[in-house]
């Protein structure tokens, strides 16, 4: 079964192999995802008329939030982006209006798109890279220095070289054959070679606008290009992403990016919490709380929003909100927007037993993640059950005397516990490590101490 077409309870046994617990929001998210299919089986006059049941997930800090919404977007190829509701303001103050949101969001499709098709291009691409890196290696053999094009030929086309003599012909094409041959043997990827490549060159918009002018002189003004001294290997990546790029439809990528966009995408705004709130009777508008709300409001209930790609619709894209909420109540939301969250699913707080899971149990567990970085060093490092167990209750602990910051403590516990090892690792040659309880201890034993003020730092 392909990943879009997964069920509610294949969704979730996905994500079980990246998130521990959080059943409630697993499923919440995984029905979500259903109805897309669901919806997009239906009639075109019904299923307009279908929009996404949004999600507002509350939990505290690390328990796995913008993981699951991650790990959605990536379990069925979706446009994803995150953003954080407190770098926004209300239109008409300096900072980031919440249109950006949605140009994100398209940049993040477009992306997508594009490398897919050029994943389809990759051999035709590689064909093509492959000769005019053998032009490159025959031209630097015939000894003539290469030059870049002056802005003349940039413009008009280059010269048009005389053609060889018959008999040179041949013996170029038989030493393009030889080259060809060494080549693909892999006998010259260490060689330097001289080749013409496009000129990159930076995208960034014009101040309050959406408007890049790369984009806007690209079709009037040729691109430029130059030369780059590297090796045969570079070459040919340099080479290849140049000829994928020429293969793809620009057009037809734009176009299916935004009906990706507008269908699939899936926003995620974190930190919601942040900007609830209410501003007070005869004070000033609030830039950072009730105004952003306001300004949000239309995006979830479904508005068009114009981008370089022309407009896009937001009615049929999937938002989760997410936030603490130790402050501030979801009732302290304007009712509109709570009203276009209807989902509301609470994380529960991470445990020890969600500690030790979490250490070993994900496919990119934590210790999973120290054990390969480490072998790079030829350290082969173990822990048996007492260490875990440690490390968990260690880092429930220093969670409940200083700020609660869930699965994130683990890496900090980690990180010290492996400190000595990490430092010293490839000194020794290959070696073996067996991390127990009484070096956890050993390792870690200061920063339980109430005394010790070196523990804020965990």
């Amino acid at each position: 079964m392909e990943n879009k077409n997964m069920t509610p309870r294949q969704i979730v046994e996905a994500l079980d192999h990246y998130i521990v617990g959080q059943d409630a929001a697993k499923r919440a998210v995984a029905i979500a995802l259903r109805n897309r299919y669901r919806r997009s089986r239906l009639d075109e006059e019904l299923r307009e008329d279908i929009t996404p049941k949004n999600i507002l997930m509350m939990g505290p800090t690390g328990v796995g939030k913008t993981e699951i919404a991650r790990r959605l977007a990536r379990l069925v190829d979706a446009p994803f982006v995150k953003v954080e509701a407190t770098k926004f303001t209300e239109v008409g103050y300096v900072g980031r209006d919440v249109d950006s949101i949605v140009r994100d969001l398209v940049e993040a499709a477009v992306r997508m798109i594009k490398e897919r098709m050029m994943r389809e291009v990759e051999l035709e691409a590689a064909r093509n890279a492959e000769e005019r890196l053998l032009d490159a290696l025959l031209d630097a053999e015939g000894g003539a220095p290469k030059r870049a094009p002056n802005p003349i030929e940039q413009l008009l086309g280059s010269v048009r070289q005389p053609d060889l003599p018959p008999e040179e012909q041949k013996q170029r094409m038989s030493r393009r054959e030889e080259l060809r041959e060494s080549l693909q043997r892999g006998d010259l990827e260490g060689e330097q070679v001289e080749i013409e490549v496009e000129e990159s060159t930076p995208t960034e918009n014009l101040p309050g606008t959406d408007i890049n002018m790369n984009d806007v002189l690209g079709s009037i003004l040729p691109k430029k290009k130059k030369l780059r001294r590297v090796t045969v290997v570079e070459a040919r990546r340099l080479l290849t992403l140049e000829e994928a790029q020429k293969l793809i439809d620009i057009d037809a990528a734009t176009s299916e990016a935004v009906a990706a966009a507008e269908q699939n995408g899936i926003v995620f705004i974190d930190e919601i919490d942040k900007i609830a709130g209410r501003s007070q009777a005869g004070s000033g508008p609030d830039v950072s709380r009730e105004g952003v709300q306001r300004d949000i409001l239309p995006i979830v209930e479904g508005s068009t929003v114009n981008t370089k790609y022309g407009p896009v619709k937001t009615d049929h894209m999937l938002f989760i909100a997410a936030g603490a909420f130790h402050v501030a109540k979801v009732t302290d939301l304007i009712p509109e927007l709570q009203g276009r969250f209807p989902i509301q699913v609470e994380l529960n707080p991470l445990t020890r037993e969600d500690f030790r899971r979490i250490l070993t149990q994900p496919q990119n567990a934590v210790i999973t993640q120290y054990k390969a970085l480490l072998k790079v060093e030829g350290v082969e490092l173990s822990f048996d059950d007492d260490a875990l167990d440690a490390v968990a209750d260690i880092a429930v602990r220093v969670n409940e005397r200083s700020e609660n910051i869930g699965a994130r403590r683990l890496h900090t516990v980690i990180e010290q516990l492996l400190d000595e090892i990490s430092f010293a690792a490839g000194e020794n040659g290959d070696e073996s490590v067996s991390i127990d309880r009484a070096y956890v201890e050993k390792q870690l034993g200061d920063i339980l101490r109430e005394d010790n003020v070196r523990g804020q730092i965990f």
